[in-house]
């Protein structure tokens, strides 16, 4: 057999996959802790040992790994307009498999550099003006981050006019700069996989590094790649297919993590309805969000925080759960975040499972579009913000809260479309799929190396729910 040994290195949990190309099958899983406070190596070298007593044998023909551990690759944005090159910035550093944990418009303040400096991105993707237009934000901005006493990366993908000479100030001020394509050359024209590049680039270079991992990058046969670009790879692969294997087609993911929930889309997203037009930037066919403040262990505090905002009695009824119970299990969880509800804490499944379907409903209203009616000459119309998914044919899901779930389904069942959301264009009737063996992040590694392999092991490997 030839083996591949595919790596993912989580915010909770190191998991590790053995594929046998020859067969397109997954043959061997393990996970462990991920060791993030001490060396990365000690959880992976446990979950390795145990692939090789499955397998009987630690001859790799390739080794392959993604990482998300410590947060995953944190990032700031800074744009123009928030509805045109503010967007079109989150949407090129999401795509790249970055956690956007704030986005800018306008000129900078000083309160936002002060923002920025406590927020300690990794990277800043400053945008903003097409090219040959405003000049001056994009220089401003430029100015004030020099200034900010950080050390972090920056990528210039705005008005290529005055791209030149905000590198030169960057650089002055002792910033790491990289230049790439501005990400709206033209008016309502998206250009991000320059910029998405070099995110990936900087990762690769700089960030393996600081989250410790250069020593498994030694052991590995291809560089380490962010966990979220690897699920999205994977996703985009699934819908549009590859080497005459036929993709499934418009579908949504979603992967429920300790520190994040992502969701994903490939889908045209134009409008399905008559007299709708689409207000703002056309977003790209492949789509990614990342819910900085939706995870079920490092961020479930916040979680909870946002429930507690919308109606804390509705989330109470609807699952049947106990308010003493949600606040024990938040305090397990906040000392051990490796924690799973089974054995002596089986009592609390159904709270994990309640914050696991809000995690999903929260994420879902944030990733898909929205119709407004308006009213014009012409008569009534549509304005449409973001995506319409409501054609999307699936639906996956991924993640140990959901594949561990004693009803998946249900979890699940809050990102179709119901009467509660209103105009939000999520999928109306999709099939639920999930991912039973946690596999997206690996197949979107292998994908880099055998797409066709890793497409049949994901068509084969889903279960309908």
């Amino acid at each position: 057999m030839k083996i591949y040994l595919l790596t993912d290195f989580g915010s909770t949990y190191t998991k590790v996959t053995a594929v046998d190309i020859d067969s397109a099958k997954i043959v061997a899983f393990a996970k462990a802790f991920t060791t993030i406070e001490t060396d990365v190596r000690l959880g992976f070298d446990a979950a390795k040992n145990e692939i090789a007593a499955q397998i009987g044998h630690t001859d790799f023909a390739k080794s392959l790994a993604a990482s998300s551990a410590a947060g995953g690759l944190k990032m700031v944005s800074s744009g123009l307009v928030p509805d045109l090159t503010a967007k079109a910035s989150r949407l090129a550093a999401a795509s790249a498999g970055a956690k956007v944990v704030k986005t800018y418009a306008y000129e900078l303040t000083e309160a936002e550099s002060a923002e920025i400096l406590a927020t300690a991105p990794d990277i800043m993707l400053l945008t903003g003006g097409i090219d040959g237009g405003n000049k001056k934000v994009l220089l401003h901005n430029a100015r004030v981050i020099a200034a900010v006493p950080a050390n972090f990366s920056v990528i210039i993908a705005g008005n290529r006019s005055a791209a030149a000479q905000a590198a030169q100030i960057l650089q002055e001020g002792g910033k790491n700069t990289v230049v790439c394509e501005n990400v709206m050359p033209q008016f309502g024209k998206l250009n991000i996989l320059p910029a998405k590049a070099a995110i990936r680039d900087l990762f690769i270079a700089n960030i393996i590094t600081a989250k410790g991992l250069d020593g498994v990058q030694e052991i590995m046969d291809a560089e380490i790649i962010p966990t979220p670009l690897a699920v999205f790879e994977a996703c985009e692969l699934l819908s549009r297919g590859s080497d005459g294997e036929e993709g499934l087609g418009e579908l949504m993911a979603y992967d429920l993590g300790g520190a994040t929930t992502d969701a994903y889309s490939m889908a045209d997203g134009s409008p399905k309805i008559p007299n709708a037009f689409i207000n703002g930037i056309t977003e790209p066919f492949a789509k990614r969000t990342v819910e900085g403040d939706v995870g079920m262990r490092y961020s479930l505090g916040a979680l909870y925080d946002l429930i507690l905002e919308g109606n804390a009695d509705a989330f109470y009824q609807e699952y049947g759960i106990s308010r003493d119970d949600v606040s024990k299990w938040l305090e397990i969880c906040a000392a051990d975040p490796g924690i799973l509800p089974m054995g002596e804490y089986e009592k609390y499944s159904d709270v994990d499972s309640a914050f696991a379907a809000e995690a999903l409903r929260i994420s879902a209203a944030r990733h898909a579009g929205f119709n407004e009616k308006v009213y014009t000459p012409a008569g009534e119309m549509h304005s449409q913000s973001g995506k319409d998914l409501t054609q999307a044919r699936y639906v996956i899901g991924s993640g140990g809260a959901v594949i561990n779930a004693p009803n998946p389904r249900a979890i699940m069942a809050n990102t179709a479309y119901a009467p509660r959301d209103g105009n939000a264009l999520k999928p109306l009737r999709p099939t639920m799929l999930l991912d039973v063996q946690n596999c997206l992040a690996a197949m979107g590694l292998l994908s880099r190396f055998h797409p066709r392999a890793a497409l049949q092991i994901m068509k084969n490997s889903f279960k309908e729910v």
